[in-house]
């Protein structure tokens, strides 16, 4: 239960952002707007506001925005013309289409920005007390510990975990000499560093250095900072989960990471549920890679997703006249096999997690 409320109030959120920026937008450009829905199928509850009619729908994963000649083949009498969005320039209709996610990418920004400008930014607990061993390792050999704070290596004072990195790295594979803090007493032990592949979060080898099997502390420290260093900060942040999306697309299609990590409704659910269970930081986080992973895959250029429409915009732009319209419907037929085969693929990557995990 805790699942399916928490999937609601994250999707639902988000498909409203979505939305409202191609809503917000058509009206700013004089589109008259049909109806304004979350979610698709039959209506669940609906009301009638001036030209618009908000509605709620029996399946949520989704929402649309219907406007007058939004499809090039409806007919439009001449009064209707103005408010029409087929008949504005191909700019605004760009604009208008583009603005859904944006406003998913702006969203972003603005949950990212709302965390550090209330709990501060993160920062590493500072110090040298070791977080963890790696089994098997030289460190857990030489007989290091969780809670271990280091003194010195070589001789070497140690006053911060950049400090332990480095000198590790430095030591070219030979024993290094560590003084410890242990339960108050200071104690020597001895390890050999070995050469170990850094790899980055898809697995792939980016580094070769010389490692003892420890790490620093997980814990974090949250540090006030300035509404101008929030705002800045929740930029970054989008940044980095735009990045890491792009990044993860490119993996999955190089087979670095397995098609089978991608996950469906399924997943979002039980993810939102853990989320809301760890507290609203980490939910609001959550919300915040999931818009920023809504707003970024709606602008491929695939048909029927944003993206696709921006590219015909964009090809129409160039030609000074848009494609034919039976091309556009071949296009359009094409892009909704393909969504219907990953939508497909996803439910069945859930459903085997499932089970597998039970």
């Amino acid at each position: 239960m805790n699942s399916v409320i928490s999937f609601i109030i994250v999707l639902g959120l988000l498909i409203f952002v979505h939305e409202f920026g191609h809503f917000l937008f058509a009206k700013l450009f004089g589109v008259r707007v049909l109806k304004f829905s979350l979610g698709f199928g039959p209506k669940v509850f609906g009301k009638v506001y001036g030209d618009t009619e908000y509605l709620i729908s029996a399946f949520p994963l989704g929402g649309y925005v219907k406007m007058t000649g939004e499809n090039r083949d409806e007919d439009v009498s001449f009064v209707e013309q103005p408010y029409s969005f087929a008949h504005k320039p191909v700019w605004k209709r760009f604009l208008i289409v583009f603005a859904g996610p944006a406003f998913n990418l702006l969203f972003a920004i603005f949950i990212f920005f709302i965390i550090f400008a209330v709990s501060g930014l993160p920062v590493p607990k500072g110090g040298t007390e070791i977080g963890a061993i790696t089994q098997n390792s030289p460190a857990e050999r030489a007989g290091l510990k969780a809670g271990d704070i280091i003194l010195s290596i070589n001789g070497e004072k140690t006053t911060d975990w950049e400090d332990v990195s480095r000198l590790i790295r430095e030591s070219g594979g030979k024993s290094v000499t560590l003084a410890i803090s242990r339960a108050g007493q200071e104690i020597e032990m001895t390890g050999q560093p070995e050469r170990q592949d850094v790899k980055n979060i898809f697995g792939e080898v980016v580094d070769e250095r010389f490692m003892l099997g420890i790490s620093r502390s997980s814990e974090v420290t949250y540090e006030k900072v300035s509404i101008p260093e929030a705002f800045i900060a929740g930029i970054n942040q989008t940044w980095t989960f735009i990045y890491l999306t792009l990044l993860g697309i490119v993996k999955i299609i190089q087979r670095v990471v397995p098609a089978s990590e991608l996950g469906g409704p399924i997943l979002i659910a039980q993810l939102a549920g853990q989320q809301m269970e760890a507290g609203w930081i980490n939910l609001a986080y959550f919300i915040g890679l999931l818009s920023v992973n809504l707003g970024v895959l709606n602008l491929f250029p695939i048909p029927v997703l944003d993206g696709g429409h921006l590219a015909l915009y964009t090809l129409e732009a160039i030609r000074r006249k848009p494609l034919e319209l039976r091309t556009q419907e071949k296009l359009q037929q094409l892009g909704i096999l393909l969504l219907g085969f990953l939508m497909i693929f996803v439910f069945y990557n859930d459903i085997v997690r499932i089970f597998t995990k039970g």
